[in-house]
């Protein structure tokens, strides 16, 4: 990479585990790259700690209600960071001059409008928010070819596969037979659907590999995530679901493999570190050091593969399901879960409840076409409403 300047990074979702571990790499480099923008939701002294530690240039949170607060904090502190505030702001900071790379790490559908700004803008956008290729994954990668945005994936199976790439064409003309996602199998990898009616949340969080925010642990405990990414995939390699398969791999060592029509797979393999993929983000097509260590096989002693458990965990076939019927299945899927999952953490309803109300708003609400913003927002919006319905009238809730 080149230092004769300075790469500007905005990190929406600066206080979530991605954002922590951007910031990490982001400081072992500081003659090639600063943070110059960062964007929570509502911690604003985890915010305000961040500022005090990395001096971006602009701050901003979501919650309009809490702008006072980090700006007073930020002047208490006597930091030259300006104070913002709003979804709007943040679309705002991720398509301006102010940065030059996104790291749009914002959980949930409330992180697509800065994503798409950021496309938009042309950014090198570092994509670790599921939800924008779920949603809008055709608006997405058509508005970022339009605009010569770069997207690099930083979730680490695809991530994997675009290292394996070394680009984002998974086309069969340029040789590629099939590309495979990992998935750990999450805490509950070999229990039974019987064995999982009486899972507690403080379970489901306790991811055994990585530390995740409890959505998206949950999301792993059910395989949505792997579902997710399924989807993902599809929009980001721009392959059929007939060319993607999913092996449950639980040392999580391997992230993905891609197989060639002559025959050769290649796989990435390390430590299961978001640091990684960061790294890769922000340093390709050069490698940077990411405070990672590499991976001794020896000591680790053993690989292991098996097919993913569709009865026990029936969210990934669902996910597969809405990849197939396409338009706004997928965004439908994928809000009837934000609001089954929120409602399991707060302990509202059990966790084999999760898949039989995704099934039940993907069996309610008629499809439409994907190919305008608010349709799928609209969508969006009403299986929020028919998943909450549901929930109201299920029994001892």
């Amino acid at each position: 990479m080149s230092t004769s300047r300075l790469r500007q990074v905005a990190i929406l979702g600066a206080t979530g585990s991605i954002g922590t571990s951007a910031l990490d790499v982001i400081a072992r480099h500081p003659q090639q790259m600063r943070a110059s923008v960062l964007a929570a939701g509502s911690n604003v002294d985890a915010l305000l700690a961040l500022c005090q530690q990395h001096r971006p240039d602009h701050a901003a949170i979501a919650d309009p209600a809490l702008f006072s607060r980090l700006r007073d904090g930020l002047n208490d502190a006597g930091l030259a960071t300006q104070a913002h505030a709003g979804h709007a702001a943040i679309d705002a900071l991720a398509a301006s001059d102010h940065a030059d790379t996104v790291i749009a790490a914002i959980v949930g559908a409330a992180g697509l409008s800065s994503t798409l700004a950021a496309a938009r803008a042309g950014k090198r956008l570092l994509l670790a928010n599921k939800e924008s290729l779920v949603l809008a994954g055709e608006l997405l990668t058509r508005e970022a070819a339009t605009a010569g945005a770069e997207i690099i994936p930083i979730d680490s199976e695809h991530n994997a596969i675009f290292q394996c790439l070394r680009s984002r064409d998974a086309r069969l003309e340029a040789g590629v037979r099939r590309i495979i996602l990992t998935a750990s199998g999450g805490p509950f990898r070999g229990r039974s659907r019987a064995e999982l009616e009486a899972v507690t949340v403080a379970q489901a969080v306790a991811h055994p590999k990585w530390s995740m925010g409890p959505k998206i642990s949950v999301d792993s405990a059910t395989l949505m995530n792997k579902g997710l990414e399924v989807i993902e995939a599809h929009h980001l390699f721009n392959v059929p679901g007939s060319r993607i398969d999913v092996l449950v791999h639980p040392q999580s060592l391997v992230h993905s493999l891609v197989e060639f029509i002559d025959g050769s797979t290649l796989a990435q393999l390390g430590l299961p570190d978001m640091r990684t993929t960061l790294a890769v983000g922000l340093g390709w097509p050069q490698r940077i050091e990411s405070g990672v260590g590499g991976l001794d096989l020896l000591s680790q002693g053993r690989l292991d593969f098996e097919a993913p458990d569709m009865d026990a965990f029936p969210c990934l076939r669902l996910a597969w399901q809405a990849m197939e019927a396409g338009g706004s299945a997928p965004a439908i899927l994928n809000a009837a879960n934000e609001v089954a999952v929120s409602a399991f953490l707060q302990g509202r309803i059990g966790f084999l409840s999760i898949p039989a109300l995704v099934e039940h708003t993907l069996s309610t609400l008629p499809y439409v076409a994907a190919d305008t913003l608010d349709a799928l927002l609209a969508a969006d919006a009403q299986a929020r409403h028919i998943t909450e319905t549901a929930i109201v009238r299920l029994p001892n809730v």
